[in-house]
Formats: structure tokens, C-alpha cells, sequence
């Protein structure tokens, strides 16, 4: 199913969840080298982007100073969604010392690659525009932080399909040789997961006929040509959404869109992720 809410953090323990991972395997059991900063001392510091670039992850950036320092002062200048230009201070700290210096790198990590997610998704959604097609993800994300990056799409404009496995049922060519044919797997598909959406890829207009003959909800076109993408489109006829996926960059995915189809579901906005650029500045009190 599409998750359309824009910025709906997930729920605190989801963070936390991913926030335990993150320093566990960083801070293992103490931070070595935060000893040489006086114990009692107080910093404050200045965060900086340096790229252009659309915000995202400032719940995990809390998170993981609160963590350690339940009292820290963070004061944002910007907010997840929004965009920045280069140079752009976008956030001031200021808490115990041992604390920022510690939680830093986590804290890093995630608004880094999450805004890397919401920027590149944002760049997508512009290629589309004035057309009324959604920029989809997909599952094509980093282990552990599917939810944080799908997250980090909507708040770069895109719209989220399917979380995993559970929540919607997509019936791939590797389903279809085993049920023995897109019929066949759409009867067992209902009868099991009467509740769920029903998608169903289709490889050329041939499959896409049989998709349309047993009543799915939604039909992705795989790799699919743009005029063939045109073809599917008037033959469906309005009857079933169509979603378009395969060979997505920002070069082709205009002219996807102006085929008629409702949905492009790109890989590349969870799975090739440049980081943006961040610079934290730290000062002891």
C-alpha cells in the first residue's frame, strides 16, 4: 500500500531501535579517546551542510544526543523537508562535552544518509512535475533502515509502496512460473490475503491482458519501453493504476511519466546514496 502521510516520524522505539544498533557498533562498551575532554566541561557546537540539499533525520539526530545526554539543547534552523543551500548552518548544540563528541558520528550518519535519501527523491518528484504521477520507493534499501529511509522519501516529496512483505502482496515472474501462470497466482493470492493489495508485473501486453482478465489492483510495468508504456496505458484504460518500473534515472523518468501511467517506482532513491556533506563544529565552554 502507498504511504502518502509527508513527514509522520516513525514512533519513538522505532528510533530508538535503530539508535541502539547505531552505537552499538560504535561505542561498543566506551568511547575511547572522549576521556582526553575534561569531565565536567560544556560545549557547544555549529552544524553545517555543505551541499545543497533537502533535509531529513532530524529525529535520529535528537535521539542519539539525548541518549547520552538527556539535557543537551539542540536548536534547528531548518526542518526535516525544507531545503538548504550550501554553506547553510542548520543546527546550534550545546551540552556536555563528552556527551556531543561521543554521539556525534551516529548522530551524523543518519542525517547524512537520510537527507542524501529525501534530496535525491526530491530531484525525481521535480523531473515529474506537472504531470500527476507518484514517485514510488521500493524495498531496495540499507538492512536495518528501511523504515528510517522511506521516512526520509516522503519527506523529500515521494511516496512510500509497500514496507516489506506483509503489507501488500506483489506477484513477480519467479510467483508466476511457480503458481503456474498470472491466473492461477492471482486465485491463490485472494484466497490467501483477501485484505491485501494485489499487484501483479507484467513483462509485455500479452501478461498485461491476463493481469487486466483476473481483476488486480495495481499492474507494474516491467522494463517496459515507452511506447509500449503508452500502449498499456490505453488498453487499461483507466481500469487499473499502472506503475512503471525498470531502467529509472532522471533522464528517462519525464518521459515515463508523460506515457499516462500513475506510479514510477525508482530503486535508486534508497540504494544509491551519495552522502550529503556535514560538518559538525565543536567549542568547549
Amino acid at each position: 500500500m502507498i504511504e502518502a502521510a509527508p513527514f509522520a516520524a516513525p514512533d519513538a522505539a522505532q528510533i530508538a531501535a535503530d539508535i541502539d544498533r547505531a552505537f552499538a557498533e560504535d561505542l561498543g562498551p566506551g568511547d575511547a579517546t572522549a576521556g582526553l575532554l575534561p569531565a565536567a566541561a560544556g560545549a557547544h557546537a555549529e552544524l553545517t551542510c555543505r551541499d545543497a540539499a533537502v533535509i531529513a533525520g532530524t529525529p535520529w539526530f535528537d535521539a542519539c544526543f539525548r541518549r547520552l545526554d538527556p539535557a543537551v539543547r539542540i536548536d534547528w534552523q531548518v526542518r526535516d523537508g525544507e531545503r538548504v543551500a550550501p554553506g547553510a548552518v542548520i543546527c546550534r548544540l550545546s551540552g556536555h562535552a563528552r556527551s556531543l563528541v561521543t554521539a556525534e558520528r551516529p548522530a551524523l550518519n543518519f542525517l547524512q544518509l537520510l537527507s542524501a535519501t529525501a534530496t535525491v527523491t526530491a530531484a525525481y518528484v521535480a523531473a515529474v512535475a506537472g504531470t500527476p504521477v507518484r514517485v514510488l520507493d521500493t524495498r531496495k534499501t540499507i538492512p536495518g533502515l528501511r523504515v528510517a529511509q522511506k521516512y526520509a522519501v516522503r519527506c523529500g516529496g515521494g511516496h512510500n509502496q509497500r514496507m516489506g512483505l506483509y503489507d501488500a502482496v506483489l506477484v513477480k515472474e519467479n510467483h508466476i512460473i511457480a503458481a503456474g501462470g498470472i491466473a492461477a497466482a492471482v486465485r491463490a493470492a485472494r484466497r490467501l490475503h483477501p485484505d491485501l493489495l494485489l499487484e501483479v508485473e507484467v513483462e509485455n501486453l500479452d501478461e498485461l491482458e491476463q493481469a487486466l482478465q483476473a481483476g488486480v489492483d495495481r499492474i507494474m510495468l516491467d522494463n517496459f519501453e515507452p511506447a509500449q508504456m503508452h500502449e498499456a496505458v490505453r488498453r487499461t484504460a483507466g481500469r487499473v493504476p499502472l506503475e512503471a518500473s525498470g531502467n529509472v534515472d532522471l533522464d528517462t523518468i519525464g518521459e515515463y511519466a508523460r506515457t499516462g501511467v500513475d506510479f514510477i517506482s525508482v530503486g535508486a532513491l534508497t540504494k544509491h546514496v551519495h552522502a550529503v556533506d556535514l560538518s559538525l563544529r565543536l567549542q568547549l565552554d
